[in-house]
């Protein structure tokens, strides 16, 4: 059988989720690169340091000393202590390791969390601008997303009576990522114990709140969580981080989530007819993270933080696109309604945020990411997640396309 016969043997609603639209642009780089273009890719979301050196040791000493047979499925012991004491020195929460899960990535917490308490009906509410795997993900599950549009107006960020109106007696989640992909966006301690407020008054929903750029907060910024903030929530509380961003170690898989311990063991148990325990040498790489030097974080923060006044100070000067400051993550989330009805350099009719992506791609040689893929356009997720040159290169090659841009007759 070929063609849409097979599409009718898949589960349907994988049929009809939508694949990541990131690693769509990161394929089409890779074609392109193959074709021998030089592309400075800005899609991808992960730091360009390698993983620290005392890091990397533990990894080798691991294999060394056994450390490569399956763990629990929770996460070795070991770990679980040192998550749980990462969660009461960094956010404040009491608890102990048998509050905590270690899973293959923050991806698989995430869903794992969702599949194993979402049914046929439920609703999630996803503010917008939304990394994208969310509403997919909620897809999956069998459930809907309710979008709440969060635009510049309120910083791209959830306000408290724009959750009071999303709420329904279907509500089952609210998803909170702080600091935010795309945007940078921050919630302030304040911010949230506003939403805790409403959360208060509606004691059905739970809450995830997606905690994994706590690292990459800048303008020496405070960094808050839901359950930290208003204690009264942490029994409905999922609190995920994981090592990935602040570590550099994206392709290790190692993510982490403290919350009631009902909801923590329903997760297990899928984790078990899914996966087992995440690799045991990157458990003991995360270990070793956790318990290690912080200098890393403090580096790289800074390192971050200059590239995004690089970044934003390029983009200010470049016409047609306007960005504000992000306070946090690596992600600049830049407006270009001042392209949009024009032509490219090119002869490409530049109608979406999509068409200018794929124009700067095709055109310029970088590679961007169309914001309406995270839930609001016109906009581009731009990362700077790359050395000082190839971001000036980068910048430069953007505003040399947006001057050559040619409006409408």
């Amino acid at each position: 059988m070929t063609g849409n016969g097979n599409l009718q043997r898949l589960n349907t609603r994988l049929a009809s989720a939508r694949p990541s639209a990131t690693y769509a642009i990161i394929d089409r780089v890779a074609q392109r690169r193959a074709e021998g273009a030089k592309i400075i890719s800005l899609c991808a979301g992960e730091p360009d340091f390698d993983t620290p050196a005392p890091i990397r040791e533990a990894a080798r000493q691991a294999i060394d000393q056994g450390h490569t047979r399956y763990t629990q499925v929770a996460g070795s012991r070991a770990l679980r202590e040192a998550v749980a004491a990462k969660f009461r020195e960094e956010n404040g929460l009491p608890v102990e390791w048998q509050d905590t899960l270690v899973c293959s990535g923050g991806k698989q917490v995430i869903y794992n969390a969702l599949a194993a308490t979402l049914n046929e009906g439920d609703e999630v509410i996803v503010p917008a601008p939304f990394w994208v795997s969310y509403p997919e993900m909620v897809q999956l599950c069998g459930a809907r997303s309710v979008i709440v549009t969060c635009d510049a107006r309120s910083g791209f960020k959830l306000t408290a009576q724009a959750l009071a109106e999303a709420i329904t007696p279907r509500t089952r989640w609210l998803i909170l990522n702080s600091p935010c992909n795309p945007t940078g966006a921050v919630y302030s301690g304040e911010e949230l114990q506003a939403l805790a407020e409403v959360l208060l008054a509606n004691p059905d929903v739970l809450v995830l709140a997606d905690d994994i750029y706590e690292h990459l907060i800048f303008d020496n910024q405070r960094f808050h969580t839901l359950a930290q903030v208003e204690p009264r929530l942490a029994g409905r509380t999922l609190t995920m981080n994981g090592v990935s961003k602040a570590y550099a170690m994206t392709g290790w898989r190692i993510g982490f989530a403290t919350g009631p311990r009902w909801l923590l063991e329903a997760m297990e148990k899928l984790q078990g007819q899914q996966t087992s325990g995440a690799c045991s040498v990157s458990q003991q790489a995360a270990l070793a993270a956790l318990q290690g030097p912080k200098d890393f974080l403090h580096t790289s923060r800074a390192v971050f933080q200059r590239r995004r006044n690089l970044m934003v100070d390029a983009l200010a000067a470049t016409p047609g696109l306007h960005c504000e400051p992000p306070a946090g993550a690596f992600y600049a989330f830049a407006n270009c309604a001042g392209l949009i009805g024009k032509t490219s350099p090119g002869g490409r009719y530049l109608g979406t945020d999509e068409d200018v992506a794929l124009a700067l791609l095709d055109e310029a040689d970088v590679a961007v990411v169309h914001g309406s893929a995270f839930g609001l356009g016109p906009y581009l997720r731009i990362a700077y997640a790359l050395d000082d040159d190839s971001l000036a290169s980068a910048c430069a090659a953007i505003a040399r396309f947006c001057r050559a841009v040619i409006p409408q007759a």
